[in-house]
């Protein structure tokens, strides 16, 4: 994905992060391990503005805006969608334009259909002695 737009946005949020360490650097008393936590946090961080750049031009912003309300409610249902709208885009499959909000619906609806839970019940009538069913 060699989209200038999304390059200059990572540059931007890069230099960000960059410019928030230096200024919050202080030693800490847990030497090398304080810092290994650090730059392990720092690097979830880049990874979840990488993820939601990528996120933001690949979705509409209606769309973007119902992915976000899913998230919210569900997120491990919003987070596999993501998921798969990210390996779409890598694959090609959206021909280089936006995913509009009818399409998000659909993957939703497939989504939905793969992940639901169905719920049987079982009665298991027990026979006793003086049941009136007995006869």
């Amino acid at each position: 994905m060699a989209d200038p737009e999304l390059e200059a946005i990572r540059a931007r949020r890069l230099a960000e992060l960059q410019q928030q360490q230096s200024g919050q650097q202080r030693p800490m008393a847990g030497g090398a391990s304080a810092n290994e936590n650090n730059s392990g946090e720092e690097q979830r961080q880049k990874q979840e503005d990488m993820r939601n750049a990528m996120l933001s031009s690949l979705l509409t912003q209606e769309a973007r805006a119902r992915l976000n309300t899913i998230s919210l409610t569900k997120p491990e249902k919003g987070r596999m969608v993501e998921d798969i709208i990210i390996q779409n885009a890598r694959r090609g499959a959206f021909g280089g334009g936006k995913v509009s909000e009818e399409q998000l619906i659909g993957l939703l609806e497939q989504v939905n259909k793969v992940t639901e839970k169905t719920t049987k019940v079982n009665f298991d009538r027990r026979r006793v002695a003086l049941d009136s069913d007995s006869d």
